[in-house]
């Protein structure tokens, strides 16, 4: 039960809200409101739960239902999948009040609808995460793209409809094309889906046979946001900001790299990634995805676009790390999903703040902005900073062990490549930071700060990628037993 309840409360947390908002209407919207966040807060104390039975050697496993033979809907807690429900539960906090305040000072319409699909894929991201075998993270990996649909859609204009029919039609292609084949292959080769620490293929595939399968994980996984099947991400944005938050920090595009790095671990095991010499090709995807969407974030003014960018670019390190095989380069990609979570994250709020006290969207726009919103922009500069990948900050941790991973992968031109990655960060971050500190605000300016609540979420996230730096070490040593042993 202690495995299920971080599984069902968001789904109870979506009754409760469609219940609420749907019989009593929006005058009760402070109830609906309120229950929500009671549940998102009791599901991250029970994540929080299961993270203390792990530290301690406890293992947490349950099968649900067999819908096959020795297949069965499944959950187990390893350290991959307790850090990514750690993300997806903690931020659906941060994330839910930052909405409240978002969607009332905007007055957005349907927020009923809204806050119910936001529960469900909450849901479904831990879902993914906990998931104990291939069909158990198919299963939710396919909801999580269902649920998150409405919200991609939620104006309901022609513009979020085309980017909805994108976004829908990407994700399903790529997982059932590709995934599900992954999947199906898989259990014809080895007779089990089950995440084996090791891996399940060595020794019951060719070595030919190697590539083409992980070409289909990397690429199925569509929401990793590899080139070219990456076109949905920056489509979506035309979504609400708290939905750009969920896409981006939460829940959607971390459940695209978590598969890639679980596969690889669990599925092909590292041994057997390098000695096929199968991972070069991913290697060499990761870095030009990596350094052309840095490059295209570099010449938007849409802010929003050009954070969508930066998040492919950043997505890119995560599948790297998995690409390289080596212990250090697992690690790397496994903190990365939590640092660049909070960092991202902070960005994309900072950006919905922006357009509730600003009504701004462009970068060319914002001269002088930090003298009426300085709380935002501060905020802004330190979730920059940490994608960035400075110390004290989070982001600082990912690629630290990223460029160990490429060494110990004996590929150091990725060590270059990280680094003109930081530099394309800094060209695409940090003029937004200097045009609002040190340009003059016009004299027709009548910006403030939004609303409480959408500015106290982005400080805590800031404030978090100062804690995340803090933490680099607890986080390492919750990540290391699934490496170790490997190159």
């Amino acid at each position: 039960m202690s495995l299920l309840v971080p599984i069902a409360l968001p789904l109870i947390a979506a009754v409760c809200v469609f219940g609420i908002g749907g019989l009593l209407g929006e005058r009760w919207r402070n109830l609906r409101d309120g229950l929500h966040t009671v549940l998102a807060v009791v599901t991250f104390f029970c994540v929080t739960r299961l993270y203390v039975g792990v530290t301690q050697g406890n293992s947490f496993d349950v099968s649900v239902i067999e819908v096959l033979p020795d297949l069965p809907i499944a959950f187990s807690v390893e350290p991959l999948g307790m850090l990514f429900a750690l993300v997806a539960s903690g931020l659906w906090i941060v994330t839910s009040v930052y909405a409240y305040g978002y969607m009332r000072g905007h007055d957005e319409q349907h927020q009923t609808r809204f806050f119910t699909w936001f529960a469900v894929a909450i849901s479904a991201a831990i879902g993914v995460a906990f998931s104990a075998n291939l069909m158990t993270l198919f299963v939710f990996y396919e909801v999580l793209t269902l649920s998150t649909y409405p919200m991609v859609t939620h104006h309901q204009t022609d513009e979020a409809r085309k980017a909805g029919r994108i976004y829908l039609g990407i994700l399903l292609f790529t997982s059932v094309c590709f995934l599900l084949s992954a999947i199906v292959w898989t259990w014809h080769i080895s007779g089990t889906l089950d995440f084996t620490p090791g891996g399940i293929l060595a020794g019951k595939i060719e070595d030919t046979q190697v590539p083409i399968l992980l070409a289909l994980f990397a690429f199925g996984a569509g929401k990793a946001a590899l080139m070219p099947f990456h076109r949905w991400l920056p489509n979506a944005m035309v979504a609400p900001t708290p939905v750009s938050a969920l896409l981006h920090a939460v829940a959607v595009v971390k459940a695209g790299v978590f598969t890639i790095l679980k596969v690889v671990v669990y599925v092909f095991g590292l041994d057997l990634l390098t000695t096929t010499g199968a991972n070069g090709w991913l290697m060499a995807v990761a870095g030009a995805t990596l350094l052309i969407s840095s490059a295209i974030a570099l010449t938007l003014d849409n802010l929003k676009a050009r954070l969508a960018y930066s998040t492919i670019s950043q997505l890119s390190y995560i599948v790297l790390g998995a690409a390289m095989a080596t212990a250090s380069g697992v690690v790397g990609g496994a903190m990365h999903i939590a640092m660049h979570a909070m960092g991202k994250i902070t960005l994309f709020f900072c950006a919905g703040a922006i357009y509730v006290g600003a009504h701004k969207k462009l970068v060319s726009e914002l001269d002088g902005i930090a003298t009426k919103m300085p709380w935002t922009m501060a905020a802004f500069t330190v979730g920059s900073v940490s994608i960035i990948g400075l110390p004290p900050l989070g982001g600082a941790w990912g690629k630290w062990f990223l460029g160990l991973g490429s060494i110990e992968a004996q590929a150091p031109m990725y060590v270059a490549v990280l680094m003109v990655s930081s530099l394309l960060s800094v060209g695409y971050l940090m003029p937004i930071v200097a045009r609002a500190y040190f340009r003059p605000l016009p004299d027709d300016d009548h910006s403030h700060e939004a609303p409480l609540l959408c500015v106290v979420p982005l400080c805590a996230t800031a404030l978090g990628c100062l804690v995340l730096f803090v933490l680099g070490d607890e986080i390492y040593q919750l990540i290391l037993p699934i490496v170790k042993g490997a190159g």
